[in-house]
């Protein structure tokens, strides 16, 4: 992260980042893991967290941020505070800190969120809750700072909505790249899934000396796979894809041959293998999907970058790292 640091006057040029004192640092690595009152060190700690509570960590023009913005940040990401290390909260606060720079620039030219954005932000924040949520359980209130990073996002769009990736850059990467788009050995698998052991030995009873006319109208009509409704038919698959359990048999078959019984926590399957394709590297169209793909992240990555350290060099902006409730490393350290 490149940014402003210290208690230097630090108005508009960014600046290299000062080291948390050492002492503050051991007495801070000294009180995890423990609780408050379990010998001098930790009630140290404990006050040093106590002073640090309130000071800025960060100034973005005339906004301010504390620890305890960081530590919701973090929540809202899903990352734990406590169990990472130095490095890795280092890394996401340099993203905390990027987040703030472009959330005071989207406020700077005047982009609001409309209530509808909202609404539908809240909507899918209440599926994902009821989703991950266990029978009985309360209903949580929404993140802190929802609205604000749904901001960024919509800020974020505006900035790199107008990237494109044209015909020439795709065959280009296609002729450097070749051998991502190098195919593996791959077949095509059919299954017919049954609950208990009994019916599938009854169903590998019916298969014997039958074809795939009889093995489409058995997964059509005794099947509770997924793929029943396609009258077995799962797919095409390259090694990795499938449980270790189900290619050792998979791909053990002849071409249009079925498995023994396989027992799985899904239930009792019985496979066949439809067709094997040779190893084959895919043509510019197959793969110019994944391609574009490809090159569209990196260019928007690229130009958020650009426009990211643009914000830096014109806004006025502070990291203020010794009041960080960890030691603060830099990237190039």
């Amino acid at each position: 992260m490149c940014g402003n640091s210290g208690s230097l006057k630090t108005r508009r040029a960014p600046a290299a980042l000062l080291a948390v004192l050492p002492i503050l640092g051991l007495l801070l690595a000294a009180a995890c893991g423990r609780e408050e009152g379990q010998g001098p060190a930790s009630r140290v700690a404990g006050l040093v967290q106590a002073k640090l509570r309130g000071r800025p960590v960060l100034r973005v023009e005339k906004s301010e941020f504390v620890n305890a913005d960081f530590r919701a940040y973090l929540e809202a990401t899903g990352a734990d505070a406590k169990g990472l290390p130095a490095e890795s909260l280092s890394r996401l606060f340099d993203r905390f800190v990027d987040e703030k720079i472009l959330l005071e620039a989207a406020r700077e030219r005047g982009i609001v969120l409309s209530e509808d954005e909202k609404k539908e932000s809240l909507a899918r924040l209440a599926v994902d809750a009821i989703a991950a949520s266990e029978p009985g359980s309360s209903e949580t209130a929404p993140p802190k700072g929802i609205f604000d990073r749904l901001l960024v996002e919509k800020y974020t769009f505006l900035v790199v909505r107008d990237t494109r990736v044209d015909g020439g850059e795709v065959l280009a990467y296609y002729e450097q790249h070749k051998r991502d788009f190098l195919l593996q050995e791959r077949v095509q698998v059919s299954q017919i899934l049954v609950d208990t052991e009994e019916k599938a030995v009854s169903v590998l009873r019916r298969l014997e000396r039958t074809g795939e006319p009889e093995f489409r109208a058995i997964a059509l009509e005794e099947s509770r796979g997924p793929e029943s409704s396609k009258k077995g038919v799962m797919g095409v698959f390259q090694p990795g894809d499938l449980p270790v359990d189900m290619e050792r048999v998979i791909f053990a078959l002849d071409e249009g041959r079925t498995s023994q019984v396989v027992e799985s926590a899904y239930g009792f399957h019985i496979f066949r293998l439809d067709r094997k394709f040779p190893p084959a590297l895919q043509t510019e169209s197959e793969a110019a999907p994944e391609i574009q793909k490809r090159i569209m992240a990196q260019k928007m990555k690229d130009v958020l970058a650009a426009h990211l350290g643009g914000l830096k060099d014109t806004l006025s902006w502070q990291v203020l790292s010794e009041n960080l409730f960890f030691t603060y490393q830099r990237l190039d350290e």
